[in-house]
């Protein structure tokens, strides 16, 4: 796989767990957490409650790209972590997002850092809302986009030869540039910032 094709995935499970063994079950999220951590490609993982008694609780835990993420759900490692919780945890529903959208889902609806290098966490102890409409996603992209596009422009416009350099390759240079200051720094300070925004009435 090139360089290009990596693309971070971000796995958010649903569990039903028995509220009487909720003492077992942070400890059995939180083992969870550890053992994932120790997996090559691993980003950062976190859990919620979706309220105090609730029977619903949510984990989300991200890995580089599709081979790591596969490596990790496929281990005996796993295997026994799940095992050592059927007595009283029930998977109800699993989604895998990429990219950008993962964004959204990781940072808005838990508060747990995922980013690439982030510590893994423990419990948050707040709901997980929906994803905020895609409109206000693209909204948000471009308030970061547009102004770290425009200082890169002008500031490689002083370079001398720059604009004579043909438009395919300047762009290259451009993306190249751009693409991992806007995943690693831009787009989750704007959507930290915005996240009042981005959550209201969804």
């Amino acid at each position: 796989m090139t360089e290009s094709a990596i693309e971070p995935i971000t796995v958010a499970i649903e569990r039903r767990i028995d509220p009487e063994r909720a003492i077992e079950a942070t400890s059995w999220m939180q083992a969870g957490t550890d053992l994932a951590a120790g997996f090559s490609g691993f980003l950062g993982s976190g859990w919620v409650r979706a309220g105090e008694g609730s029977d619903l609780w949510y984990m989300l835990y991200r890995f580089r790209d599709i081979e790591t993420l596969e490596a990790w759900e496929a281990s005996s490692q796993r295997t026994w972590w799940l095992d050592s919780g059927s007595a009283f945890a029930r998977e109800v529903r699993v989604e895998r997002r990429t990219g950008i959208e993962g964004w959204f889902d990781a940072h808005l609806a838990t508060g747990v850092d995922v980013r690439p290098g982030a510590p893994a966490t423990g419990p948050v102890r707040a709901p997980v809302p929906p994803t905020p409409p895609r409109w206000k996603q693209a909204v948000t992209i471009w308030l970061g986009f547009f102004p770290v596009n425009l200082v890169a422009s002008l500031l490689l416009g002083l370079i001398p030869g720059f604009a004579e350099v043909p438009v395919a390759l300047r762009v290259l240079i451009t993306t190249v540039i751009l693409t991992p200051i806007m995943t690693y720094w831009v787009l989750p300070g704007i959507t930290r910032l915005l996240r009042p925004w981005l959550t209201r009435g969804v």
